[in-house]
């Protein structure tokens, strides 16, 4: 029989019992009796409670192998994320790093362009000045041989002169 079925049977024993004369409370019954029925669900109940205790046993390791697990996790979680915003500032802090370098470098080649423009458009303004210089000079010089031509004689002071050119 079921240990719970025998104690309702026993509660149900107790309601029957007759009442103490005047008394609503106390009641009589059979000590032999009750001192047997309570010693057959004594003999049932211990292993239905060691089943029960034992079933209590394993759930409160599940329970604390649970708990030991989630502890575990979020602790690998929390690892996790902390690794992840270190990286995630290091690649933040490196493209930052890296922008900046990047738009230094274009000053600096802008700059460098602008440097070698300025001295290229000097050299060939110093170059355009020597060449009008001496195309001048060459003009000068052929239009005097033009002239001494037409005249037909060079004088001999002319030709101890060096050319102008």
């Amino acid at each position: 029989m079921d240990p719970l079925d025998r104690i309702d049977e026993l509660i149900e024993h107790v309601q029957d019992a007759r009442s103490v004369p005047m008394s609503r409370t106390n009641f009589m019954f059979d000590r032999g009796e009750m001192i047997e029925r309570l010693e057959e669900l004594r003999a049932e109940l211990p292993s239905e409670l060691r089943k029960a205790a034992a079933v209590l046993d394993e759930r409160d390791r599940i329970i604390e192998a649970g708990r030991r697990e989630a502890d575990r996790i979020i602790s690998e979680g929390e690892a996790e994320h902390a690794r992840l915003v270190s990286v995630n500032e290091i690649t933040v802090s490196a493209e930052h790093e890296g922008a900046r370098i990047i738009a230094e470098a274009r000053g600096e080649a802008q700059r460098l362009r602008e440097e070698v423009d300025d001295y290229v458009d000097t050299a060939l303004a110093n170059f355009e000045q020597f060449l009008t210089r001496a195309l001048a000079s060459i003009e000068r010089g052929r239009d005097k041989m033009h002239a001494l031509r037409e005249i037909g004689t060079f004088q001999g002071e002319d030709a101890e002169r060096p050319l102008p050119f």
